[in-house]
């Protein structure tokens, strides 16, 4: 049994894929550590099979063109291979660029773990901004479908995702506990709701490294929420609302960088995602579908890699380098010599038979 036959077979308890398409996953996932991009005629140039370039070249057009894939599907894998302990906490954000006149916008659900989330599900926007609230509601509830009964210590998310419609929504009974930061221009009223401030304002005496929050429910977006609020050390102020338990919401608040983290791995620091020309927001989902598999192999790879030797800490107390970069460069090294890296291939394999 060949290295991509053992991967298949790996894969086949998580997918419904019939053969010939976990074959080519199998495939994609080792080309894509071997050049950490999702540039096609680079992943094309590295398939480990006996094809030219352009037959492997059109495979993949043909896979992203064609297949269809369950995306709860996906994120079922996600789930079973972090193997994250409840309760949750999700984060919310969404990366975009632009390759010429397209712009490419992803609104991403992801499940924060040591220090990075796991994407587990996300939608295209068809529009520059995020000013609208449809596609953040239509996200949580296929969340809430998908996992009905797992339990969720909070949601996060930055100050783009604003508005009555959203933060009314947040309120409906069963729905999340949330923290979410107020732009500096939100208006909160006073305790009594007579008065309303901008929120730099409602702060404005908060000295660095201060925190403070306000006694009693405030009216924010139209709902009553806990606001509360710490000036960062570059000056700025970081203002929060939240439905219950006001004392942890900003501590909890900090783990939504996690999302960020994850796009960096998704992009400029790992799978160069900015470098495909998919115009069309199916096949570019799709795409983000085997990078979230492929971050979540990585993932578990840099955290086995941890307990055998750990990444050595910097003076300012972070790792030297990421999670994901350490199990990335791993797989890197792995699949570049299969021939002489079968130990580390047979250990790689391990982690993602797990679960």
């Amino acid at each position: 049994m060949n290295e991509i036959t053992r991967i298949q077979t790996a894969l086949r308890p998580h997918l419904s894929w019939h053969g010939a398409r976990l074959t080519f996953l199998a495939l994609f996932l080792v080309a894509l550590f071997r050049v950490e991009t999702v540039n096609l005629d680079k992943l094309a140039s590295v398939f480990a099979n006996r094809a030219q370039s352009a037959s492997n070249h059109k495979r993949l057009t043909r896979f992203f063109r064609k297949f269809v894939i369950d995306f709860d599907e996906i994120a079922q894998a996600v789930v079973s291979w972090s193997q994250i302990p409840p309760p949750w906490t999700l984060s919310l954000d969404r990366t975009n660029w632009s390759f010429g006149t397209v712009n490419f916008n992803i609104l991403m659900l992801g499940i924060v773990h040591e220090g990075v989330a796991f994407p587990l599900m996300w939608t295209m926007l068809d529009k520059r901004g995020n000013r609208y609230s449809d596609e953040r509601m239509a996200l949580l509830e296929r969340f809430e479908r998908l996992f009905p009964d797992v339990e969720i210590h909070c949601l996060t998310g930055d100050r783009e995702f604003v508005g009555r419609q959203w933060c009314s929504y947040l309120m409906l009974p069963d729905v999340l506990a949330f923290r979410l930061r107020l732009r500096h221009s939100d208006r909160i009223s006073s305790r009594s709701g007579k008065r309303r401030q901008r929120g730099e304002r409602v702060f404005a005496n908060l000295k660095v490294g201060e925190h403070r929050a306000l006694s009693g429910k405030r009216w924010v977006w139209g709902c009553r929420v806990d606001v509360v609020a710490t000036r960062l050390e570059d000056g700025e102020l970081l203002i929060l609302a939240t439905n219950c338990r006001p004392q942890s919401a900003l501590t909890d608040y900090r783990l939504r960088w996690g999302i960020e983290t994850l796009f960096a791995a998704l992009k400029t620091r790992g799978f160069n995602l900015e470098s495909t020309h998919f115009g069309h927001a199916e096949r570019l989902s799709k795409l983000v579908a085997l990078l979230a598999l492929a971050f979540c192999w990585a993932m578990l790879t840099g955290l086995w890699q941890q307990q055998q030797q750990p990444i050595p800490l910097k003076a300012h107390g972070r790792r030297a380098k990421s999670l994901f970069r350490y199990g990335c460069d791993f797989l890197r090294r792995t699949f570049s010599d299969l021939a002489l890296r079968r130990a580390e291939f047979n250990q790689a394999l391990h982690l993602l038979s797990l679960y």
